[in-house]
């Protein structure tokens, strides 16, 4: 449902006059309009532009780590060396893991 944000608003004062029955019949009203659908036929129904990826194959560049990049002892992640926290027994550690 679309709101108008340039109509003029209910005061305090009118929010107040609101019966509970009124108030009532608008959540059964708007309840009314909802639809149950199984999240799994909704799934099987639902088709992405240019989903079928069956036939791809990935292929990606691989580089050998540079030499100003080391590799994290801990998260194995490859990072410059400006990433280094600290060597502990030979042992390279990122920022991230030593934090």
């Amino acid at each position: 449902m679309a709101t108008d944000y340039d109509s003029p608003r209910k005061t305090d004062d009118e929010m107040s006059e609101d019966s509970l029955e009124e108030l009532k019949a608008r959540r059964q009203d708007k309840s009314a309009g909802a639809v149950d659908v199984d999240e799994a036929d909704l799934a099987e129904s639902l088709e992405l532009p240019g989903a079928d990826l069956s036939n791809e194959e990935l292929s990606v560049r691989v580089l050998p780590r540079q030499a100003d990049e080391f590799t994290c002892s801990r998260c194995f992640l490859v990072h410059h060396r400006s990433q280094l926290a600290k060597e502990v027994k030979g042992q390279l550690i990122c920022k991230e893991c030593a934090a």
